[in-house]
């Protein structure tokens, strides 16, 4: 990505600061143990206004006439590069990043309060991390010690992360892009890990199909922490042991993305074991898969967030009243909620530099006041059945959990899915059979 894209989106934000300042610090780094670290992963706030990838890094934002945006990282050091890699440095990060000035990030606590002071408002993620709602409260409390002297600390604290979130919820082309690359290469481990399955492999075989393809294709890794649920497995919805085996009777649900330059593919799919439906696993995965479709299909702008949770709502209602899992009409069953034992999760959310995407879906406490679809926004539709073991399913029925889950891009005419992984019973059967 361009970072004249992020220095335009830095110029946007500016232009809403007025005579205010904003501060936003990237993530830190975190110790896995003794002296070991997490992989490293900037915050997505910071990357979206910055492009700049390496750890201990703040940016000020000073609005006004006299408008800059200002970098703090980390200084060069010959010996930690031996250790740990290049560093930018603050000259050469000002100059391939767009800012208009940067300095050492050892100077910015004793910066800070000259930056803040005499400023209308000060904008922070405030209550995201108790450190640095900590430094911003000393820096005021700096600027506030001088008060005698005529120097005014700023009279409003804002919130920079709602301004920040209605700016990520649309998309621009070079963020499209990698979103489509992200669900290109996930969409070829899902592919990948369903011509690998065999019965009695270990459900962990299976994420390791999907890590190799991911990393093979230059993916950054996994998005989020990747599900491989067999059996009954699938019926817990947030199941990441990956350490069964795969009985050969039994559908596997695999809940995989990757990520690209920080963004997110989001994909489920479920196929059996075996690599052929058994006739109570299909009855339950053309539900889900019509239920997809047609919530899909509701994807259009102008439409209610909440309209396409409630199209596939219908359709999984009347295949829970199909199965004899419930009685009655589709109005009742939504109206009474009777669907939550076997479906309890909402058909979506937005997709982006987050897997759960920053963004508000409701503009208001109203029922219908739901956020209003526009072109550029991204989400995903994942409806799904989760029949555990229970004296209120047949036995039959017993352990099918079933979710497919898409990426899908709002256009202006309608929607547009991107993810390209198998999906229909034909579909997935022809990918899996071994010859």
């Amino acid at each position: 990505m361009s970072h004249t894209t992020h220095a335009k989106r830095r110029q946007r934000v500016l232009d809403s600061l007025g005579d205010g300042v904003a501060v936003l610090a990237t993530a830190p780094e975190r110790l896995r143990n003794r002296d070991s670290h997490y992989p490293y992963r900037f915050d997505s706030y910071f990357w979206y206004l910055s492009g700049f990838a390496e750890p201990d890094a703040v940016m000020v934002l000073v609005g006004g006439e006299r408008a800059k945006a200002i970098l703090f990282c980390r200084e060069k050091n010959e010996e930690r590069e031996t250790w740990d890699g290049f560093r930018y440095g603050p000259d050469a990060a000002a100059a391939a990043f767009g800012f208009c000035e940067a300095h050492p990030i050892g100077l910015l606590d004793d910066m800070l309060p000259k930056l803040i002071a005499n400023r209308a408002a000060l904008w922070h993620s405030l209550g995201h991390d108790s450190e640095w709602d900590r430094r911003i409260t000393s820096a005021l409390n700096t600027v506030r010690t001088q008060g005698r002297s005529g120097t005014r600390a700023p009279g409003e604290i804002r919130d920079l992360r709602g301004l920040l979130d209605q700016m990520r919820l649309i998309k621009d082309g070079h963020e499209i892009e990698l979103m489509r690359r992200a669900a290109d290469i996930a969409s070829a481990g899902h592919s990948r890990a369903m011509r690998a399955c065999q019965p009695g492999m270990a459900e962990y075989e299976l994420e390791a199909e999907l890590s190799y393809e991911f990393r093979r294709r230059g993916a950054d890794g996994h998005a989020y922490t990747p599900i491989v649920a067999g059996g009954a497995n699938a019926c817990i919805l947030h199941y990441v042991d990956n350490n069964k085996l795969l009985a050969s009777q039994s559908l596997v649900l695999i809940d995989a993305g990757c990520e690209v330059a920080g963004y997110a593919s989001d994909i489920t799919r479920t196929f059996p074991v075996s690599g052929r439906f058994s006739a109570a696993q299909r009855e339950v995965y053309e539900i889900v898969l019509a239920a997809q479709q047609a919530a899909i299909a509701a994807v259009r702008p102008g439409a209610s967030f909440a309209a396409y949770h409630q199209a596939a709502l219908r359709v999984l209602s009347q295949g829970l009243i199909d199965l004899k899992l419930l009685s009655g009409s589709v109005d009742g069953a939504i109206e009474s909620e009777a669907y939550k034992p076997w479906y309890m999760h909402r058909t979506g959310h937005w997709l982006g530099l987050d897997v759960h995407d920053a963004g508000e879906y409701k503009t208001g406490s109203a029922d219908d006041d739901w956020v209003r679809l526009l072109p550029g926004m991204t989400l995903t539709v994942e409806p799904g059945l989760y029949l555990r073991p229970g004296s209120a399913v047949p036995e039959h029925l017993h352990g099918i959990g079933v979710r497919i889950e898409d990426d899908v891009l709002v256009t202006s005419d309608g929607c547009l899915t991107y993810t390209n992984a198998p999906r229909t019973i034909a579909e997935i059967e022809e990918v899996m059979r071994h010859e």
